[in-house]
């Protein structure tokens, strides 16, 4: 399953009252874990920064100038995050940011069936609180040291990690990994499979096993493979009917 972490920066708190988005940063995840891809820009609010944003984030309305508008990068945006789940912290804050922004640049907004609100997960799962971004991280042990100030992909990419622990996703593939490796270990514990009342007619000729039992004793004494050669003697009699 793809999911994007997002988050965003702002000029203040109201869209509806001449605040815009200043920053967008997104990163992606296969199956609960990062795969490296991630999408950030920063805009161009085409107004001044207020003291109090650029408190928060650092960004100055001289560094913002000569960036991209939003509706020049609207277009790599929506193919980026395409049809995803969208994970945000505190998401009706920044939903109605960048709706107002789609809006503005006559594209479609974004619904809020498919966000999942990270502050409601954490409030459901820890209701004496509190759950800022930074009481997660030192909740579930996660460095947030490079947070110094507010940054859209840092957050996203911090929000990710969070993510994955307060779900436990991490933890349900390690157990994944570990009930494998039982299976795969002698006396390990596999999950019996019935037999099937008529066996399947095989679809390789004795040729064809031969000469892969005899590429398989051409491995070495240690490879894997030959823990799946039922009989050895058998297998070192068909590498000499294949040579």
């Amino acid at each position: 399953m793809r999911e994007i972490v997002l988050d965003t920066e702002t000029t203040g708190l109201d869209p509806f009252q001449g605040d815009r988005l200043v920053e967008i940063g997104c990163v992606e995840l296969l199956n609960g874990f990062p795969t490296g891809r991630t999408f950030h820009t920063y805009l161009n609010p085409e107004r001044d920064m207020p003291a109090a944003a650029f408190a928060v984030h650092g960004l100055s309305g001289d560094f913002l100038k000569d960036k991209p508008l939003f509706p020049e990068v609207a277009g790599e945006f929506l193919e980026f995050i395409a049809d995803s789940r969208l994970v945000i912290h505190n998401a009706q804050f920044d939903i109605g940011f960048l709706n107002a922004e789609l809006e503005r640049a006559g594209k479609i907004l974004i619904g809020r069936e498919r966000v999942v609100d990270t502050l409601l997960l954490a409030r459901r799962k820890h209701p004496a609180g509190p759950n800022r971004l930074d009481d997660l991280c030192a909740r579930y042990g996660i460095d947030n040291s490079r947070r110094t100030k507010h940054g859209a992909l840092l957050d996203a990419e911090i929000l990710a990690e969070v993510y994955v622990e307060m779900t436990g996703a991490r933890q349900a593939q390690l157990g994944l990994a570990a009930q494998s490796a039982d299976a795969r270990r002698p006396g390990g514990a596999a999950r019996e499979r019935p037999e099937r009342p008529i066996a399947l007619s095989p679809r390789i000729t004795p040729q064809e096993r031969a000469a892969h039992r005899a590429f398989v004793l051409t491995l070495g004494a240690h490879a894997i493979w030959r823990q799946y050669i039922d009989d050895l003697a058998d297998g070192e009699e068909a590498a000499k009917t294949a040579s």
